[in-house]
């Protein structure tokens, strides 16, 4: 199977002979940096190896397409529930520039106490089973051969099935994970010896797979009440599992501290934020950072969510962060649409090559506030750190209550979430090994008993039976699926009518879903508002309507309103009426050829139309006008007649008339068009002269039926009218 950049990713052959697929390679891998990489009329110094195959940002045609990549990995976090359309979100996310893939678990899967088979679909999150896992890691296989860089696939090791979910990743080829027993005990009420020996196990096997792991840490910014309030415990918390990674034998760059800034505008956040990563990066140098943007103040505003996330993305130049995290910025109404997974991406990459070198440029204070305040953060931490081991270790400190409080450190308030040592889910089921123990298997962690059977084993127990499953995979047992009616297999059946056929459907999430959403602005308070919108979009044979997110501009004056809803028709391509994409030449064959060639207009809106701002536009150099080739404008005004127009263009021996003609009464605009024409055939300049005609009623065609050579509509830019130009001037050329 091969990916084509013209031709959709066909699930269903993709889904084929999974039982037999083995993934391409195993472990982390960072991006290729590249110093004085030169592109376009840039060098870049901040800056990764380029992909082969990429979507560069929407104003990249201004730097001939160029697109730049950030040497920090970015990450997309992927949650729809399906995982088959999961995987077309990770070939658009690649192809913006993406390459940490992170399939986020569905609801509740912490809980799970072992592993569940086949392809059901999820709830908050995808179902992390085998098959999900090889098809997607089979996909992203394919999509790094077409964009040209290794893609990291990502999930979670936690819960209670934590140490099988580990050794199902390693055989899979997954590449890294979260994995931070704290998350356990803390957020999912694990047992806290449960939790930490069977991290012990899972680390034991990231390490043989070399799989990068993040941590949890970043959990209590997002549950504290005053998330700034809890940077020393943070750092306390990142302490704790690097150094329990590191004695399971992790190597200190496959550790990467989940950093999240702890708070967002209207919050003095730079202030706040900056010092802590300062002391996170200071007392953690041999470390890597997994930046996040900060999620927890986020309401369902995408415009407000961007602006936190280029503020934290300002932070991670300003410091380190070799793994850039993006988080959906609609996150906060929980609608994952495939475009924000985007929009994300492209934030960071966007912020990322605008701050390009700017350590070079910029120096962090070494005095003053910040080194004070960051020193102070470390101070805590330390202070922290010393009360937890005086009073008897992490356990004994959680079922204090020491961990995720509202207080800065030293206040305690007395809120913290406290566990029992010997409570929680799974409490009194670990039980110390038999001497006869054995565990003949690859990355094992703890005493298994084999050197009795055969010494040489030591390096190796799975030589005992010749190879476990992760030097072996063909003793993976594979279940393809367990449910008849909750799996990939009906749900493409039920989607049949929109895979490799001419109807289409438009989606948010998943395919053929029919969801859309529309804004807008109802002059009305926020309650009613709500309701008249949601009213109008129902009058819209919407379904399933839905507000997603609304916003006062004034109290009495009126609200926006963003409503997603649902469409139940379809639309056959080969219904579509779609007229020729309009020719459009870069800038710089413009520019040489009117330089090669001067070209000069008259101009003027015609007849008794006062109407002058289209034209303006297409005019102004200020607009992105004809002006800004070199294409010599001379403006007569509003009100023009059809004579004094060519009467100009013949006096100032101009190469083309440009009218414009927005009034349709009577048809008054082709008439005028048609007049243009024969005028100039009565003063014998037609054949020299190039008449465009232009207004928000212009249809191409009917502007050439009436003698014009073109005629442009709605939508109209300077590069369209510049590139026709240039374009019939060589036509006529060749013509005479």
């Amino acid at each position: 199977m091969e990916l084509k950049p013209n031709d959709k990713l066909n699930i269903i052959e993709l889904l084929k002979d999974l039982d037999k697929y083995r993934p391409k390679r195993r472990g982390w891998t960072w991006r290729e940096k590249e110093k004085d990489l030169k592109m376009g009329h840039f060098t870049y110094q901040d800056c990764a190896k380029p992909l082969e195959q990429s979507v560069p940002l929407p104003s990249a045609k201004y730097f001939g397409d160029i697109d730049p990549q950030p040497d920090s990995v970015i990450t997309t976090e992927i949650a729809s529930g399906r995982f088959e359309d999961d995987i077309r979100r990770m070939r658009m996310a690649a192809w913006h520039g993406a390459d940490h893939l992170m399939v986020i678990r569905t609801a509740g899967q912490s809980h799970f106490d072992g592993l569940i088979e086949g392809t059901p679909q999820g709830i908050g999150g995808i179902p992390i089973t085998r098959k999900q896992v090889r098809a997607q890691r089979k996909a992203l296989d394919l999509i790094e051969e077409e964009v040209g860089r290794p893609l990291n696939y990502h999930s979670y090791i936690s819960g209670v099935a934590g140490p099988e979910i580990s050794v199902m990743f390693a055989e899979e080829g997954v590449n890294g994970a979260h994995q931070d027993p704290q998350y356990n005990v803390l957020y999912r009420n694990i047992n806290m010896v449960r939790s930490y020996v069977d991290a012990a196990e899972a680390k034991k096997i990231m390490v043989w797979a070399d799989i990068a792991q993040i941590d949890g840490a970043h959990n209590a910014n997002a549950t504290a009440r005053e998330a700034w309030k809890v940077m020393p415990e943070l750092l306390v918390q990142h302490a704790i599992n690097s150094i329990f990674s590191v004695k399971v034998g992790m190597k200190k760059e496959n550790i990467c501290l989940s950093t999240v800034p702890p708070t967002a505008p209207p919050a003095p956040c730079m202030k706040l934020d900056l010092p802590y990563a300062v002391a996170l990066r200071d007392l953690f140098r041999d470390y890597k950072m997994r930046a996040q943007m900060n999620t927890k103040y986020i309401e369902s505003s995408t415009r407000e969510a961007t602006v936190t996330h280029v503020l934290n993305l300002m932070i991670s130049r300003l410091t380190r962060a070799d793994i850039q995290s993006t988080i959906t910025p609609d996150e906060g109404r929980n609608v994952p649409w495939h475009i924000y997974n985007m929009e994300a991406v492209d934030t960071a990459k966007q912020a990322f090559v605008g701050m390009d070198d700017l350590m070079s440029m910029v120096q962090l204070k070494e005095d003053g506030y910040l080194h004070e305040r960051s020193r102070e953060i470390k101070e805590r931490a330390v202070l922290f750190m010393e009360e937890v081991l005086e009073t008897g270790g992490y356990f004994q400190a959680v079922e204090e209550g020491f961990f995720v409080d509202s207080g800065y450190y030293p206040e305690r308030n007395g809120d913290g979430i406290s566990r029992k040592i010997d409570g929680g889910i799974g409490a009194g089921n670990i039980f110390e090994r038999d001497k006869e123990y054995l565990a003949p298997v690859t990355a094992h962690y703890g005493y298994n008993n084999i050197e009795q059977y055969d010494p040489a084993a030591r390096e190796n127990p799975s030589i005992l039976i010749g190879g476990c499953t992760l030097e072996d995979p063909d003793k993976i047992i594979y279940i393809d699926e367990l449910d008849e009616t909750d799996n990939v297999h009906v749900r493409l059946e039920e989607q049949k009518d929109l895979i490799d056929t001419s109807k289409l459907k438009p989606e948010m999430e998943w395919r053929g879903d029919g969801i859309v959403m529309i804004n807008m602005f109802i002059p009305a308070s926020r309650r009613i508002a709500e309701y008249a919108a949601i009213e109008f979009a129902k009058k819209m044979n919407l379904k399933e309507v839905e507000v997603i997110h609304k916003e006062v501009m004034q109290t009495a004056e009126g609200t926006r309103v963003e409503l997603k809803g649902r469409v139940d028709f379809t639309v056959d391509i080969n219904d579509l009426v779609i007229p020729p994409e309009p020719e459009i030449m870069s800038d710089d064959q413009i520019r040489e050829s009117i330089e090669a060639q001067p070209l000069k207009i008259v101009a003027g809106t015609v007849g008794e139309d006062e109407h002058s701002v289209g034209l303006r536009e297409i005019i102004d150099i200020k607009h992105g006008g004809i002006e800004k080739y070199g294409i010599e404008c001379e403006y007569l005004g509003t009100s023009v007649s059809i004579e004094k127009l060519v009467d100009a263009a013949i006096e100032l021996n101009a190469n083309a008339i440009l009218a414009s003609t927005i009034i349709s009464h009577d048809e008054i605009h082709y008439k005028n068009m048609k007049k243009l024409h024969e005028i100039c055939i009565e003063k014998g300049v037609r054949d020299r002269l190039i008449l465009v005609a232009g207004g928000t009623q212009v249809t191409p065609e009917l502007a050439v039926k009436q003698g014009i050579d073109a005629g442009f509509g709605r939508g109209t830019k300077g590069v369209h009218v510049a590139t026709f130009l240039v374009n019939r001037r060589e036509e006529m050329t060749h013509e005479s």
